[in-house]
């Protein structure tokens, strides 16, 4: 057994005892009230989840097991005081509640290495999909496909008790993580390089050796890779992303098949597809304005027409948040070390200027701040990767640290199947006495 597994199982076995303490013994305690806008508004505010890696604050933002990404920037190890954090030690820090060291995280990122099979099924799978398919479709599909080994699967069928449903999950997560990068990096050669593969260099981190498969081999990218598969990696349960894992996962199926369920909820325009359009609405402001360097007024007067024509400025806003998105900044501040005199980056600077007062304006909105996606299409597109159809992938590979994370712990606490009511409109109109 693994060091990682070891801790896991000293770190699980009590916490599952408290849980099923606290649900026997305060299980009727009120914790919310449930409101017809509570319902109608998509359930936003409700404590209906037991989530353990991360935490959203609408005035705070993002908390990863009570860390601030600034934080994080500061406390996880990295291959040198220069660099940005590597994801392995996010997902030790989701995974486990603590801070590893550097020799931890390089446990990890030799065993997901060692477990990076993919087999060769998969690559036909891949190969059968139509050009024209999304290529999160694709992901979703290549995922699906590398079921055929899950563990759990295989225990389940078994018989295997309920107390050790997390012992072949881990397996399952732990392979999945190793194999992902391989899967993303051949969708995006087979898309765009004419199916030209890239193997995997033995020598580099898992987000280094995701940037070096698909083609883009430079210190500057391997930190942007570091430094985006640890932002995008969680943002509590609630999101579409990661409580459709969790509903799938809930009925028991395998790592796989809930989070291809997952990146089918992530391709959504509202969700993780929203950095594509990001980049598709400057370039439509660019080429309608005819320059690269548009005035503020310019960008000013492109932003009210937008909202005049009665669409969103792609970006801004978010469900939760109620201030500027931490991962925005993070990136901001990125950009500002490395992608100086960058025309496109500037407009998304100016545009951080320019929206939240016209938004602020419009009584209605409630958060006119930028959230992640403000930026992260920018500085790909900087580093040449500039594939927006295939950003949302990116974005998959990295979430699934966190949302597997989670599965993990689902099944070491032995959470339920999910099943809320429903009820009619009639039910609800009787309620509000009409």
């Amino acid at each position: 057994m693994s060091s990682l597994k070891t801790k896991f199982v000293e770190k699980a076995v009590p916490v599952a005892a408290e849980v099923k303490s606290l649900f026997k013994e305060h299980g009727s305690t009120v914790i919310g009230q449930v409101t017809i806008e509570s319902v109608i508004d998509g359930m936003k505010g409700l404590p209906t989840l037991l989530t353990l890696t991360s935490k959203l604050d609408p005035q705070e933002g993002i908390r990863f097991r009570g860390f601030s990404i600034p934080e994080l920037q500061e406390k996880l190890p990295k291959l040198n005081p220069q660099d940005e954090p590597l994801p392995e030690g996010l997902f030790y820090l989701m995974l486990l509640g603590t801070i590893p060291t550097l020799d931890e995280v390089l446990e990890i990122g030799k065993e997901w290495k060692q477990r990076a099979v993919v087999p060769k099924e998969v690559f036909k799978v891949l190969d059968a999909m139509p050009m024209e398919s999304a290529p999160m479709a694709d992901f979703s599909v290549g995922i699906l496909t590398l079921a055929t080994g899950s563990k759990f699967l295989e225990a389940y069928n078994a018989g295997v008790g309920k107390k050790d449903y997390w012992d072949s999950y881990y397996e399952d997560v732990m392979n999945f993580i190793g194999q992902l990068p391989v899967i993303a990096s051949y969708i995006y050669r087979k898309h765009y390089f004419n199916g030209n593969i890239i193997p995997a260099d033995p020598k580099l981190d898992w987000s280094a050796n995701l940037a070096h498969m698909m083609g883009y081999d430079d210190p500057e990218i391997y930190k942007l890779f570091r430094l985006y598969l640890t932002i995008h990696a969680d943002h509590e349960g609630g999101n579409v992303s990661a409580h459709t894992a969790h509903l799938v996962a809930s009925a028991l199926s395998n790592p796989y098949y809930s989070y291809a369920a997952g990146m089918l909820g992530l391709a959504g325009p509202l969700h993780g597809y929203a950095n594509q359009e990001v980049i598709a609405w400057v370039l439509d402001m660019i080429k309608e304005i005819g320059t690269q360097t548009p005035t503020k007024q310019q960008i000013h007067d492109f932003c009210e027409k937008t909202i005049a024509a009665g669409r969103v400025i792609p970006g801004y806003g978010h469900a939760v948040l109620r201030k500027t998105d931490p991962r925005f900044e993070a990136q901001r501040e990125f950009a500002s070390k490395y992608c100086k005199g960058d025309t496109f980056i500037q407009i998304i600077n100016d545009l951080y200027e320019v929206v939240p007062p016209i938004l602020g304006s419009i009584g209605k909105i409630k958060n006119p701040w930028p959230n992640v996606d403000a930026y992260s299409g920018s500085l790909l597109m900087h580093y040449g990767i500039k594939e927006a159809p295939f950003y949302t992938v990116l974005f998959g590979v990295s979430r699934a640290l966190g949302v597997l994370a989670s599965l993990l712990w689902d099944r070491a606490l032995g959470l339920q199947i999910e099943r809320p009511s429903s009820y009619t409109l009639e039910w609800f109109k009787g309620k509000a006495g009409l």
